[in-house]
């Protein structure tokens, strides 16, 4: 095991948090927010005492990591810097407890958005900032992540390079960094571009600001109670429905924006996402009646992006066929959580070619993508099954716990998959009545847990078992 270069990579990774809590305290001191300054301070100096030891202490190590330790990173990388955002919510002037500190701090860094927090509304705004820009900077490690585990051949989902278009090779490791850099520089304009849009549709600089955080990272904090406050005006609708279909993107689709043919030659699986979301929504609008198009795209959206956000009241009838869409998730490289669907896509292709051999066994069955010349592998399904079979396992083992720490099942079930799919709670699964802060110690454990293993899917705690428990 590297345990220097994990700890020089740990060091990296807090530095962000330094610069969010010195942002927090210029923003305290600007406006004059000083009821928490001290505790935006005391987590600048852990953040950077952390980074900087790490970073000394690993500096001189051999800095590649292979695919295991890799995975032991990311969690350690969750577990580290979640301590270190529940610093602010602990030594606020709230009495928040610990447990609820570290619960509100995982679900902003996974950006899931389950808050325990029942009324913002007199919540000391840099509080509020907190949690919208620790979902952001979750956002981002995330898609850092998705790199790192897609630069090791061992755990490669071969169709992801479809979708990779010319990025180049991700096991060279000097142009992992360029990569990296990359997808910073693409997230943070993004970010720009939806906070611009906002803030020119009269929504107040201080809430585009927090919502673009949180809608770009695909997080479910609000600057408000209800989204309903701030989206009113079909303008403001309309830009909503492009955010959230920028949500549902390869990261690197926006490289190819204007290049047509790369589009259609290296996105498929995007054009498809889209294809299908408004197939749903045709679907929707047929059976409630009552739903204008923008609010039914919204919510079509919303569900697929794994954001949850709603503006809309949605029939109880239809909360299930929403869960469906969060567990279809986005494009594979994009910041979606849920299956993905590449994935679902091999299995059913799979699946259908295995139904024509027992009919026509002497037939030759097309395996390739559609519209493409890509040829579905082996290994492909076979990932794909996996995280499908690994992803239910998930809804069943959390379910199960959940409705033993006295959650209703309906709840319990509605709850594993919005946790699994780290999408917030809302109406419009039927479950935004929740309150987080008087669940049981354990369940916030659970589902502190399985919003981690939602993140990086279930199979990566197999891998650990395997590389730790099983020799040769």
């Amino acid at each position: 095991m590297n345990f220097k270069a994990l700890i020089y990579y740990l060091g990296l990774f807090c530095f962000p948090i330094s610069i969010l809590s010195f942002v927090n305290i210029l923003y305290s001191s600007y406006f004059d927010y000083f009821l928490n300054i001290e505790s935006y301070t005391i987590t600048l100096f852990i953040s950077f005492a952390f980074g900087f030891s790490f970073y000394l202490l690993g500096k001189n190590s051999l800095k590649r990591l292979d695919f295991f330790e890799q995975i032991i990173l990311i969690f350690c990388t969750y577990l580290l810097i979640s301590l270190l955002i529940s610093i602010p919510y602990y030594l606020s002037n709230y009495q928040i407890t610990f447990i609820n500190s570290l619960f509100e701090s995982f679900s902003g860094l996974t950006t899931t958005g389950f808050t325990i927090f029942d009324n913002i509304k007199y919540l000391d705004p840099t509080l509020i900032l907190w949690r919208s820009s620790t979902q952001w900077i979750g956002g981002l490690y995330f898609l850092i992540f998705l790199i790192l585990l897609f630069s090791n051949n061992q755990f490669n989902f071969k169709l992801t390079y479809l979708t990779y278009g010319s990025e180049g090779s991700i096991n060279n490791e000097s142009n992992i960094k360029k990569i990296i850099l990359k997808i910073f520089l693409i997230y943070s304009f993004l970010s720009i571009i939806i906070f611009t849009l906002f803030s020119l549709t009269d929504i107040r600089l201080y809430n585009a600001l927090n919502l673009s955080m949180s809608i770009i990272s695909t997080g479910g904090f609000l600057p408000t109670n209800s989204l309903k406050s701030i989206i009113i005006e079909n303008q403001q609708k309309i830009i909503l429905v492009i955010a959230l279909i920028i949500l549902i993107l390869n990261i690197f689709f926006f490289t190819n924006f204007f290049k047509f043919k790369k589009i259609i030659k290296n996105h498929q699986e995007d054009l498809f996402v889209i294809f299908i979301a408004f197939i749903f929504n045709a679907i929707i609008l047929l059976y409630v009646k009552e739903l204008s198009f923008l609010n039914a795209t919204v919510s079509v959206f919303s569900s697929l992006s794994n954001s949850g956000i709603s503006i809309s009241n949605i029939p109880d009838n239809m909360t299930l066929y929403f869960l469906f869409l969060t567990i279809i998730g986005g494009s594979i490289l994009s910041n979606t959580s849920g299956i993905k669907f590449l994935r679902i896509y091999v299995l059913f292709k799979s699946t259908s070619s295995e139904i024509l051999r027992l009919v026509r066994p002497n037939n030759i069955i097309n395996q390739k993508i559609l519209f493409t010349d890509t040829k579905i592998q082996t290994e492909d399904i076979k990932i794909s099954f996996l995280i499908f079979i690994s992803f239910f396992i998930s809804i069943f083992i959390l379910s199960g716990v959940l409705v033993l720490d006295s959650i209703s099942f309906e709840k319990s079930f509605k709850l594993s998959i919005l946790t699994l799919t780290n999408t917030t709670t809302s109406n419009l699964f039927g479950v935004g009545n929740i309150n987080f802060s008087n669940l049981l110690t354990s369940s916030k454990i659970w589902l502190i847990i399985f919003m981690i293993v939602g993140k990086i899917e279930l199979i990566s705690f197999f891998l650990i078992i395997r590389k730790f428990l099983i020799k040769n």
